[in-house]
This record gives structure tokens, C-alpha cells and sequence, in this order.
């Protein structure tokens, strides 16, 4: 399904962007993935902030592509779920990694603590941190405006 039939389901709603949100945004990128490396946290909120680096590169795709999550349930899953759509169907495997650290990112927020791994943590922040690179080179090539 095409972002304009997610719209037509009400889980995108249209949404213009701005060079300065999307920097905006970028920064925060930028600052989740450098504290998701303080050893001092733990593991349970470096996943925490790295989710939110790969969510928010997520974000910038979709609000590139003139929409936003609609309002409601669902909001982290459907910015995660339109990443192939936004970004390319090479995204596929990301998209459901993606989902999958959302799922234990809300048990450890939640639910219970001492759920996440280092090694969890590891693998979100080089997926964080591969995804914003290659958001950083998509952007360059299809909206430079917003750098």
C-alpha cells in the first residue's frame, strides 16, 4: 500500500516540513546515538535512546515525503512501518528489526526492567547509527534542501 492509502486510512496525515525541523531533528539524532555509548546507563535506556535515533531517522523519511503519523495508538509502529515506503524496499529487514526493538523497548519501559542486553544495545546502535548515515545520504540525493 502506497503512503497516500495509509493516508486514505487515516494513519498518515499530510504534513509539510522545514529545513529547520528536519535539522532540528537531525540533532536529536545525532545526540541519542552519542548518549546511547555512555557506559554509565543502562543497557535497558541505551536501547531506550537508540530506538528513538532510528525512530526519528524513521521521522525525517516520512516527513520528507509530505506526511506524519496520524494521532492515536499506533504511532512509533506506523512511522517504523512506512520506512521501506519512504526510503526503499532494500528497508524491509530494517522495518521489522525495527518493530521488533519497539516491542522490547516497550517491555523495558513498561513492563519490566533488566530486559535488554548489551548485545541488544550494540546491534540497535550500529542499526541506529548505519540508518542515519544512509538517511543522511538519501537526503543529500532527494531532499538537499533540508541539509
Amino acid at each position: 500500500m502506497s503512503l497516500n492509502g495509509w493516508q486514505k486510512n487515516g494513519w498518515l496525515q499530510p504534513h509539510q516540513t522545514s529545513r529547520e525541523e528536519v535539522q532540528n531533528i537531525l540533532q536529536i539524532i545525532k545526540r541519542d546515538l552519542r548518549d546511547s555509548q555512555l557506559s554509565d546507563l543502562s543497557p535497558d535506556w541505551r536501547f531506550a535512546i537508540s530506538y528513538n535515533a532510528a525512530l526519528q531517522c524513521c521521522t525525517i523519511a516520512l516527513y520528507c515525503m509530505g506526511f506524519k503519523s496520524g494521532r492515536g495508538q499506533s504511532e512509533h509502529y506506523r512511522v517504523i512501518q512506512t520506512l521501506p515506503l519512504t526510503m526503499g524496499d532494500k528497508y524491509d529487514e530494517t522495518r521489522d528489526y525495527l518493530n521488533a526493538c519497539r516491542v522490547k523497548r516497550n517491555i523495558s519501559d513498561y513492563d519490566t526492567a533488566g530486559t535488554i542486553s548489551t548485545q541488544e544495545v550494540s546491534e540497535l546502535v550500529e542499526t541506529g547509527q548505519k540508518l542515519f548515515n544512509e538517511l543522511s545520504m538519501w537526503l543529500s540525493k532527494n531532499y538537499p534542501n533540508y541539509l
